[in-house]
């Protein structure tokens, strides 16, 4: 521990995100800093303390038993440090400064622009970090200030707040159901090419909460990312399921009229609770729930 104590707080870092992910590349992610980098510093902290910290194996990096046994005290020290940085983030009173914002990527690009130009034009003391995303950044880390989020999340510290949820309906171009047929029913949907995620199960689960046992191979098309499963959509591959809100937008696209209700997208604003009532943090906020809600049922 008092080794530990002495260390350069950016290496006592690295260590902990390669201990959580196993892979050097990742915790580069995680750090934004190159996989190289993240290797030269797991060798200084090594070397500093005279041990070694992680074995290599197929899958990535595992804990020695070195490594297990300093894991506990590095994470002590980024409790730590961040109670130190949400303590002073907490007592910030300027409303000017960066907000950090996470979304996903589809909410990122057919959302969040026009909400932002708005703030900026309102608010231009506020700068913005938007951080499109699929995983979820972690705000006890300060990876985020404010997520936008399609569940609630449980952490505790966090302030949620559901704002309402996304219509989603079925959809293809005018020209594809000209040329296949317009389905009327949930059940002639099979008889479409199908646009469906790849190694997400939302679709899947989703149909087979109607009674459907659907099967990943029904789906001719298949793509995890959120605003290129749009791009397909739009392209003609077939009928797939989107929000509602940005669909009816597209004058290509035609809403096909199913005999049952497709369950909508939740939205939740989330922030730490230590933060969420600074000034410009507030203020993003209700940029945010201002600019969102009129899109949610």
């Amino acid at each position: 521990m008092d080794a530990l104590s002495k260390l350069d707080w950016s290496l006592v870092q690295t260590f902990l995100a390669v201990a959580e992910s196993g892979s050097l590349s990742e915790a580069g992610r995680m750090l934004g800093i190159s996989q190289p980098t993240a290797g030269r510093q797991i060798r200084l902290i090594e070397d500093s303390l005279n041990v070694s910290l992680f074995v290599r194996q197929p899958r990535g990096f595992a804990l020695t038993e070195a490594g297990m046994a300093l894991l506990p005290h590095a994470q002590m020290m980024a409790d730590g440090m961040r109670g130190l940085s949400l303590a002073a983030a907490g007592r910030e009173e300027e409303l000017a400064g960066p907000v950090r914002i996470t979304a996903s990527m589809f909410t990122s690009e057919y959302h969040l622009p026009p909400i932002l130009a708005r703030l900026r034009r309102e608010e231009p003391q506020i700068t913005i970090d938007l951080v499109p995303s699929d995983h979820s950044e972690n705000l006890l880390y300060r990876e985020a200030d404010i997520a936008v989020r399609m569940y609630r999340t449980e952490q505790l510290d966090i302030v949620t707040k559901k704002l309402g949820a996304f219509e989603v309906g079925c959809y293809a171009t005018r020209d594809y159901l000209d040329r296949v047929g317009r389905p009327r029913r949930f059940a002639d949907i099979l008889t479409l090419d199908l646009i469906g995620f790849d190694r997400n199960d939302e679709i899947l689960r989703g149909m087979r909460a109607h009674g459907v046992d659907a099967q990943r191979d029904w789906f001719v098309t298949r793509c995890d990312h959120h605003t290129v499963y749009f791009a397909l959509l739009r392209a003609g591959c077939g009928a797939g399921f989107v929000q509602c809100g940005v669909a009816d937008t597209i004058p290509e696209l035609e809403r096909i009229p199913l005999d049952v209700q497709i369950p909508p997208v939740p939205v939740y604003l989330a922030a730490h609770e230590r933060v969420r009532n600074t000034p410009r943090l507030r203020r993003v906020w209700q940029a945010l729930d201002d600019g969102l809600s009129p899109h949610l049922s």
